[in-house]
């Protein structure tokens, strides 16, 4: 019999409208990954460690390269102290939190959860027995405060899981915000699960910090970071679980037999790109940061109404502010459907009591892709009205 948390789980809407968009031939703003082929020097150092390096199984926790540049990138730009035994190289950040959730938590613990979220978070925190407790975000702040922790967190709270910069908000949680969540971990002797994948990607002066950087967070903190968005090669699964000794011991132990270890010409690959070629992380945001200006610069002109973005690949269109009257999924279907560009509704990132009048567009594309879509969301909203 299948297990009750995957039996009858729907298509991810991801898939949904990605199939939508192969299908009708559309402009996909909707998943979230760039259209171009990532950084030249790291895939062609990716190329050559597959000819001339090892093709067999590398250290379980990770190439030692690989794990002493992790430490080192987040020391030159988070200021995080970490030691190499404190890295364990995952397949993939989703691997990394399947790690972490089925490690540290055990049938009845109570995990804090803020909604919109990965769709991931909560399939993997009840297969491993843990009991989701939904803090729920709204636009145009998506912001908690002292109120909601205090209804969500308990005396079974084990767990809380953070996204910062937040997929599909766009958020950098501000300092003030992270220092809140930190009183309530150590308070609660809760542990922090940091989804973390898009810490590179942050504007306008933005700079992302770890609530491992907080007081109290040290030692109860799983950092998760990822070489896939960092890079913009979404498709390569590189990610890296940070946690002191006594966390990380447990998460390599269930690492261990998820996927054991990672491809090692990719390893090497991203090792050689976080030690030289540094300039990507000043270059990569500056360049989306001007896709996303681009993007919202149309949008405006077409009439929409577009909610701020600090970080990551997406911008929100907010559709009741924008005039329109239909919800979310009924704009995106109708969007790819009867004019060529899918997107993603933003009530796909919520498990109850949804928001349902904003939609998510990628923006990690390139110009001429850009300007075509806004052309077509300028005629669709004249289409459909507001």
């Amino acid at each position: 019999m299948v297990h009750p948390v995957f039996d009858n789980l729907p298509t991810t809407v991801f898939e949904e409208m990605s199939g939508l968009a192969r299908e009708r031939r559309a402009i996909n703003l909707g998943q979230g990954f760039p259209d171009d082929a990532g950084p030249e020097p790291v895939r062609a150092k990716a190329a050559e460690a597959l000819m001339t390096g090892s093709n067999q199984y590398p250290p379980m926790r990770g190439l030692p390269e690989l794990r002493a540049a992790v430490a080192e990138h987040y020391r030159l730009s988070q200021g995080l102290d970490l030691d190499v035994s404190e890295v364990t190289v995952t397949s993939g950040a989703t691997e990394a939190l399947a790690a972490a959730f089925l490690s540290l938590i055990s049938p009845g613990d109570e995990v804090v959860l803020f909604q919109p979220l990965y769709d991931a978070y909560l399939p993997l925190v009840r297969r491993a027995g843990g009991v989701p407790r939904l803090v729920r975000l709204e636009p145009p702040n998506w912001r908690f405060d002292r109120a909601m922790l205090e209804a969500a967190f308990t005396a079974k709270t084990r767990m809380v899981v953070l996204n910062s910069p937040l997929n599909p908000a766009g958020t950098v949680t501000p300092d003030e915000d992270l220092t809140l969540l930190a009183e309530f971990c150590v308070a609660h002797d809760a542990i922090a699960v940091c989804d973390e994948v898009w810490e590179a990607v942050t504007f306008d002066g933005h700079r992302h910090r770890s609530l491992m950087d907080f007081p109290g967070m040290r030692e109860r903190t799983v950092k998760i970071g990822s070489a896939g968005k960092m890079f913009g090669m979404t498709g390569w699964k590189v990610g890296f679980l940070c946690a002191a000794p006594a966390l990380t011991r447990a998460l390599a132990a269930a690492h261990q037999f998820l996927t054991f270890t990672t491809p090692p010409n990719l390893q090497a690959a991203v090792a050689w790109g976080l030690k030289h070629h540094r300039d990507w992380f000043t270059s990569m945001p500056a360049g989306l940061q001007a896709s996303r200006d681009r993007l919202t610069a149309g949008l405006e002109g077409a009439g929409y109404k577009v909610l701020p973005c600090a970080g990551a690949y997406f911008l929100n269109v907010d559709l009741r502010a924008s005039g329109m009257e239909m919800g979310d999924r009924e704009f995106c279907l109708t969007l790819v459907r009867d004019h060529g560009v899918a997107a993603i509704p933003v009530s796909a990132f919520y498990a109850e009591n949804p928001v349902t009048h904003v939609a998510r567009l990628c923006f990690a594309k390139a110009d001429a892709t850009l300007d075509e879509a806004i052309a077509r969301l300028a005629r669709a909203r004249a289409s459909l009205g507001g």
